[in-house]
């Protein structure tokens, strides 16, 4: 395969960094990976289908296909929306509440079975990590696992989360910056989120230790708000269903200068990221590569080449072990048990 133009070098992050500037940053599944290996999972709907503990039996994946989905939010919710009508309606039928926990705990096993656990999180790396997020005025998250979460819950004055008032739930009312603390963006949702009976969004506040553990509640209560697999027009309808993930996606298509990527490889799956990147009518784009050898370098600088040709936006390719959140102290071992 030929690789044309580009070399396999990279810049470091902290000479690019201060020669430009980057006041906005995009993260996704890189920087989870950097962390915990096991963040490596294709799929959370296939991880569902196969964890030991409790797998997604054939009657539950009948929902998912009846629905046209892998999106455990919206079958989830169709669930419980079909508990309500027949409840109010007198219908006898237990079958919607017996599948709706089914597939909660299906999920549940599934999130443990590849997050990693609250116990294996150095102090110290949370610290690093808040340290780095908060050099920012805005990051946008692609991920729904909880490592920025516990990193921001380090130093909570240092962010703004936009989850306003006594009851810790979005208004789209009430979304003007009020400090200059860094804006944190949850673009496909998060583990930490919920969406409310009249479909607004609400963090958990839940401790750190627990959080993890929050979904298994036996109750028909709090559905997580994550937007997990699907093709790119599939997220899309997702966050536009929300009032919460529309607000951050829109903030990301806002015009700007300058925004770093980092451990977010725009797959096909993301266009709808790329798509809001090319309305924002960027200058210049600065992207973590990791340095595997030249060849992967080359190869990787020619992917977003391609996501944005024709553009008028200067990329810049910088090493990912240069920057904070690809600190290789940060990594934590996967013993062979887990």
């Amino acid at each position: 395969m030929q690789i044309p133009a580009f070399t396999g070098e990279l810049e470091d992050w902290s000479t690019l960094n201060s020669s430009i500037g980057f006041p906005e940053l995009l993260i996704g599944n890189g920087a989870s990976l950097a962390v915990w290996r096991k963040f490596a999972y294709f799929s959370l709907f296939d991880e569902a289908q196969t964890t030991r503990n409790r797998p997604l039996s054939p009657t539950e994946l009948s929902v998912f296909r009846a629905l046209d989905t892998s999106n455990f939010e919206q079958v989830l919710s169709a669930l419980k929306n079909s508990i309500r009508v027949n409840a109010a309606l007198t219908i006898n039928s237990s079958s919607p509440r017996h599948r709706y926990f089914a597939i909660k705990e299906a999920l549940i096993h599934a999130v443990r079975s590849v997050h990693i656990p609250w116990s294996q999180m150095q102090a110290s790396s949370l610290t690093r990590i808040n340290s780095a997020l908060s050099q920012y005025q805005t990051v946008y998250s692609g991920n729904y696992d909880l490592l920025n979460y516990w990193a921001v819950m380090q130093n909570q004055d240092a962010f703004e989360e936009m989850f306003r008032g006594p009851d810790s739930t979005f208004d789209l009312g009430n979304n003007a910056r009020q400090s200059s603390a860094t804006r944190m963006l949850y673009l496909h949702g998060g583990m930490h989120l919920v969406k409310n009976i009249d479909g607004s969004t609400r963090i958990l506040n839940s401790s750190e230790s627990t959080l993890l553990a929050s979904f298994a509640i036996n109750q028909l209560g709090d559905i997580p708000l994550f937007v997990n697999e699907g093709s790119s027009a599939d997220k899309l309808k997702a966050i536009r269903s929300s009032d919460y993930l529309s607000f951050c996606y829109s903030q990301l298509s806002q015009p700007k200068e300058t925004l770093c990527i980092f451990g977010h490889n725009l797959a096909a799956q993301d266009q709808h990221l790329v798509q809001a990147l090319l309305q924002a009518g960027l200058k210049t784009l600065a992207i973590s590569i990791y340095p595997h050898n030249p060849l992967f370098i080359q190869q990787q600088k020619q992917h977003y080449a391609n996501l944005f040709v024709g553009q008028d936006v200067e990329l810049r390719f910088f090493d990912a072990l240069s920057h904070p959140l690809g600190h290789p102290e940060l990594r934590v071992a996967v013993t062979p048990a887990q």
